[in-house]
């Protein structure tokens, strides 16, 4: 292309960015004066409320019981069906007496929700509240379940768990997520089906009330509508753990949260695609230049060097916590000795301006994704 030509583009590419960027902010305007917001002091009791969740208080991994008519609902692999099946959980209350609870599950998720990628799908448990109450269950309404996908994937859900708990030390714009030991039965035959780990995963609008806000959806957000403190830092974490299977456009894997002064933070969840988390299942898009999702891809926005600056110290700053997380007994040897492996390799790149800018700063995404 001639070089009058490439400024030329240059020139409509920017003026493109700042016509979105305009209509962006004007949408968010639109979205922030739809629906009236509590008073403060309920804001301060639904937080509260939400940092109590009896569930999220502990790292204990307790044994639990599923019952219910698991060919049933195995079967329902439709991404779009929100049918429910009755079960019930059982679990050792706090004076050692077994308590039941009665509740509806389904199968959620996209590629692990297809029967050729997981015999066993990721679960959606919906419990009602007044009958959950005094449980470990209580306040929660609809609770994420990852489960073991298949048969010999069972550490995945461990080395996810680590992960959530990683991006935890970071912020409390994030997750929260307990490993309980899972033992599944079909109500029908009384058989075990499955005894593995399981993942829960903190409820979107839990989150939402620990950071006095609320969940929105928005149509195409782009980077300039999303506070950059909390994008930054999703970023950068995404890129650690290698993970691409996300997007902010479409609103996969992560949730937006808006406060009432009308700040809007990007949550992200799901980390099982990661380079990190290594399942066998685990392929990146095609429509992405990688071919493993061992590969990192940077798809964050851009930034000058001196503007990631406090987000890379603050990774520095954790990185021993963030690697103890991942020595974890429960995981084995030749995991630990991997994940040690893929973060080092990051943690490399933060000492390297030269490798931290072919790395991040040069294949920055203008408007959004």
């Amino acid at each position: 292309m001639k070089p009058g030509l490439t400024s030329v583009c240059a020139v409509l590419m920017a003026v493109a960015v700042v016509q979105l960027e305009s209509a962006a902010r004007q949408q968010q305007a639109s979205s922030e004066r739809q629906t009236p917001w509590p008073d403060a002091a309920t804001l301060a009791e639904r937080q509260r409320d939400a940092e109590r969740r009896r569930l999220f208080r502990s790292d204990e991994l307790p044994p639990m019981t599923l019952k219910a008519d698991f060919r049933a609902v195995m079967r329902d692999r439709n991404e779009d069906s929100v049918t429910t099946f009755p079960a019930t959980i059982s679990f050792a209350a706090a004076d050692g007496s077994v308590q039941s609870v009665p509740l509806r599950i389904r199968t959620r998720g996209h590629s692990r929700r297809n029967v050729r990628t997981c015999t066993f799908a990721p679960l959606r448990l919906e419990f009602e509240k007044a009958r959950s109450k005094g449980t470990i269950f209580d306040g929660h309404g609809p609770l994420k379940l990852g489960t073991h996908c298949r048969s010999d994937q069972q550490e995945v859900i461990l080395r996810e768990h680590a992960i959530y708990k990683a991006f935890n030390l970071l912020t409390p714009r994030s997750f929260r997520s307990r490993v309980a030991r899972m033992t599944y039965v079909d109500a029908a035959s009384g058989k075990v089906v499955a005894e593995a780990a399981g993942l829960f995963i903190e409820d979107d609008d839990d989150v939402a009330r620990r950071l006095e806000g609320r969940i929105i959806t928005v149509q195409k957000p782009l980077f300039v509508t999303i506070e950059p403190g909390s994008l930054n830092l999703m970023m950068l974490f995404e890129y650690m753990i290698g993970n691409t299977d996300f997007s902010i456009m479409e609103q996969h894997n992560v949730r937006l949260v808006q406060t009432q002064p009308g700040r809007r933070f990007v949550v992200p969840y799901d980390f099982d695609y990661s380079g990190l988390a290594n399942a066998d299942y685990a392929s990146p898009s095609k429509a992405l230049p990688i071919a493993s999702v061992r590969e990192r891809l940077f798809r964050g926005p851009c930034r000058t060097a001196a503007e990631w600056q406090p987000y890379v110290d603050q990774l520095r700053a954790v990185k021993s916590k963030v690697m103890e997380l991942f020595e974890a007994r429960e995981l084995s040897a030749s995991y630990r000795r991997d994940a040690r492996g893929y973060l080092e390799q990051f943690y490399r790149m933060l000492e390297q301006p030269p490798t931290l800018k072919r790395a991040i700063i040069d294949p920055c995404v203008k408007a959004g994704m």
